[in-house]
């Protein structure tokens, strides 16, 4: 192939992660992991509102789901649990993964992976949200940013469109 285009640098916010220890987390090929966000994608925060949305949706789910079980008759299920607790443990590892699906909306794909390896809780997405909060503005705060861009470049002056009131 003998023609080219170049990419532009992209202005890509690398957020690194620490384990609970305080030591860098690096993959398999010593590789420190991190996560990224694109500040230019308008997406972004829309993603991270469809986020929350989805794991409030899921929460209630998994509410509705336990009264539902709790109302039923127990009796032995196949294993050490009982029926309604097998029934229970359904609904949760259904429940993490609505949640692991809805993190990765925001984050990207294994977004979710990246910062929690393959151990899921009640309160992940609650901890995602405390480890994120330094950094939540700064993705806000560009979206302003973006639209003093496409004034900037495609706004006619004597035009009202994107001007805010």
């Amino acid at each position: 192939m003998n023609d080219y285009v170049t990419l532009k640098k992209r202005d890509i916010l690398k957020i690194g992660i620490k384990d609970e220890n305080g030591n860098v987390k690096l993959d398999d090929k010593g590789n420190e992991v991190y996560i990224e966000f694109d500040l230019e994608d308008i997406n972004t925060v829309d993603n991270y509102s469809k986020c929350v949305y989805l794991v409030q949706k899921a929460s209630n789910v998994l509410k509705d789901k336990i009264i539902v079980i709790n109302k039923q008759p127990d009796s032995k299920g196949k294993g050490l649990m009982t029926k309604n607790e097998e029934e229970k443990t359904k609904a949760l590892k259904e429940f993490y993964k609505s949640m692991e699906e809805a993190i990765d909306l925001f984050l990207g794909k294994g977004g979710t992976s990246k910062i929690f390896d393959e151990k899921r809780y009640l309160t992940m997405f609650d901890d995602l949200n405390e480890m994120l909060e330094p950094i939540l503005p700064k993705l806000k705060i560009n979206l302003s940013s973006i639209e003093k861009k496409i004034k900037t470049k495609y706004g006619n002056p004597n035009d009202t469109v994107l001007k805010n009131e």
